[in-house]
């Protein structure tokens, strides 16, 4: 099993140990890429691909999980783009 398949199992089963690098490895997989709306865009983070809906995260800080409405939130909108 891939890394790809293993933050996809590992997110489908909304941990609360998920962090913001997992996700943006994932999202990178599933050709996002990080997208900060210059230097004012402080810790919200957007994904932006062109096919799919654009996914806005918080950077979380000082720890690095994200929380859990996050994990929900990014499962709901991969899911609905059917990239998982």
């Amino acid at each position: 099993m891939g890394q790809k398949e293993k933050l996809i199992k590992k997110l489908k089963t909304k941990p609360k140990d998920f962090t913001f690098d997992e996700a943006e490895s994932l999202l990178k997989y599933l050709g996002y890429s990080r997208f900060n709306k210059g230097k004012t865009s402080g810790s919200r983070i957007m994904f932006i691909n062109e096919q799919y809906a654009p996914v806005l995260l918080h950077k979380p800080h000082p720890r690095k999980e994200l929380l859990e409405y996050q994990v929900k939130q990014l499962v709901r909108t991969l899911e609905q783009e059917g990239l998982i």
